[in-house]
């Protein structure tokens, strides 16, 4: 009778114990974020990646409206310094980095991050368009992309980008002499646009036949279900996280020992 009354208990004290591991191992997280060019052979690169782990607060851009000098420091140069600026302005407490160097066609490249799972759940990424003018990939919404669940655990495995997913900053006007990543040409003469910014890829295409700084002739062969991008990610806790663990793990042993007891005092002499 003793035994079995403390089944109920012994259930109810190992899950409390798993969940008090799960959630105390799920604040810090070591995300791999890995990238991958999938762009056709001589079609587009990209300049590194600028990734941010946020709670959501930090917006780069807006479709259909003018570019601010955040996302045009990412689109125009690709160096991003502005975007990483902003992003650290709006949200001090985020996690930001830079993956990778120019990405040319089927190349990969990858970084790790120390995430705060719990405040810092949204992604947010914004990457140079090469060649161009102020091409550029990135999400619209700070909160387009949870990555992490209110248990820190991953909701996406990774993030594809199509040719149909290109935006045009609307901040430069085309003109291969002062583009990035053509041979010869000098990307800091720019013309003013004094446009906004849109979905736009087609015109990638009047780069064809150009010679782009990697030394290869530029030949688009996009359509709009062109695969270009895929971001993905790996997730595993901090190994300081798992010395959280330990309270959750010694209920676990305390039940164990306590129903040893319980079936030695009620076995036969």
């Amino acid at each position: 009778m003793h035994e079995r009354a403390s089944i109920p208990f012994r259930l109810a004290a190992t899950a409390a114990a798993l969940a008090f591991c799960g959630a105390a191992g799920a604040a810090q997280v070591q995300v791999t974020v890995n990238i991958e060019n999938l762009a056709p052979a001589n079609s587009i690169s990209f300049a590194p990646l600028h990734v941010g782990f946020g709670s959501g607060s930090f917006d780069a851009f807006n479709s259909a409206q003018a570019a601010g000098p955040e996302i045009i420091s990412v689109a125009e140069l690709g160096g991003g310094t502005q975007w990483q600026a902003a992003f650290l302005a709006a949200e001090p407490n985020s996690t930001r980095g830079v993956v990778g160097g120019a990405l040319l066609p089927g190349q990969t490249s990858s970084a790790t991050f120390l995430v705060d799972a719990m405040s810092n759940p949204f992604f947010t990424f914004a990457s140079m368009v090469l060649p161009s003018n102020d091409s550029f990939i990135g999400n619209d919404s700070p909160t387009q992309y949870r990555l992490f669940d209110a248990a820190g655990s991953l909701l996406i495995g990774s993030i594809s980008q199509q040719a149909s997913d290109i935006w045009d900053a609307g901040s430069e006007t085309f003109d291969p002499a002062a583009a990035a990543f053509i041979g010869g040409s000098d990307a800091t003469q720019r013309t003013a646009e004094n446009s906004v910014v849109g979905l736009q890829f087609a015109n990638l295409a009047l780069f064809n036949g150009q010679n782009t700084a990697a030394g290869y002739v530029f030949a688009s062969g996009l359509t709009a279900a062109t695969d270009v991008y895929r971001i993905s990610f790996q997730a595993v806790p901090e190994p300081e996280s798992f010395a959280l663990m330990l309270p959750g793990l010694l209920a676990i042993a305390w039940v164990g020992r306590r129903r040893g007891r319980a079936a030695a005092a009620l076995s036969p002499v």
